[in-house]
């Protein structure tokens, strides 16, 4: 981000959305309040917060679940002062010799404890992932086991298109294929991949400098209908283009 902050970039490239970190992304330590909260919550740009990603609310080691479930419910109450729409958050996995689905009780659980003490606040947003047998939301059939048991809790849901080229989705399909698991798409993370189909790596590419078809990853953003956010590499020139591409292939709403 520039000096000036997340609105200062977004005016540069025209977007009408930001994402934000509200702590280091690798790190464990509590978010802190942002001189520009104000700004944030009072502003006309839409705003979504991204949960570090070291949070593991699906781990079967207590060192890291149970820290993660404080983390999770610590940045949510930062995301909520910011006037955030969502909170994204990473599925998560298990450990190679565990059953997944106790990773999925554990995502059970850490709704079902939050409920009890008033939610999150505001849409806990779970984004799939590219890799890893052992992960929540790589594939559809997981998906589909976490959200019988996260769904009845308002779960929300990320598109990140490179992570779903990663894991191997069909991404002609894909905006179809996650609604009849999830009933709903909140946000797209629209990226390109470096990698072919199925790799399992998260290397995000330029939206028109990747493996997956431009035409295609502007069909899904069409077809989801939702915010969209670009987590593509480049400078603000780039991503620029990429705002009046993007915007310029989108349905008026």
């Amino acid at each position: 981000m520039l000096d000036g902050g997340p609105l200062a970039r977004a005016a540069e490239v025209r977007a009408d959305a930001v994402q934000v970190f509200l702590a280091d992304p690798q790190g464990w330590k509590a978010p802190l309040p942002r001189p520009d909260e104000t700004d944030l919550r009072t502003g006309d740009v839409a705003v979504f917060v991204h949960a570090p990603y070291v949070l593991n609310v699906a781990s079967t080691n207590n060192r890291i679940r149970i820290p993660s479930r404080k983390q999770l419910a610590q940045h949510a109450a930062a995301s909520v002062a910011v006037g955030a729409r969502g909170m994204v958050v990473h599925g998560g996995h298990v450990l190679a010799k565990d059953d997944p689905a106790a990773g999925v009780d554990n995502w059970r659980k850490t709704f079902a404890r939050q409920a009890d003490d008033g939610g999150f606040g505001l849409p806990v947003l779970i984004e799939n992932t590219a890799g890893g047998d052992k992960a929540m939301a790589r594939e559809l059939d997981a998906l589909a086991r976490l959200w019988d048991a996260v769904g009845e809790f308002g779960a929300g849901f990320v598109l990140d298109t490179c992570h779903a080229w990663a894991a191997g989705w069909d991404l002609a399909t894909a905006v179809e294929d996650v609604r009849a698991v999830t009933g709903r798409i909140d946000l797209v993370h629209l990226n390109n991949s470096r990698d072919p189909a199925g790799s399992g790596r998260d290397r995000h590419a330029p939206l028109s400098g990747g493996e997956i078809p431009t035409e295609l990853l502007l069909q899904v953003a069409a077809d989801a209908g939702c915010p969209v956010v670009l987590e593509t590499p480049g400078d603000a020139a780039s991503h620029a283009a990429e705002i009046e591409l993007l915007r310029s292939a989108l349905p008026v709403r």
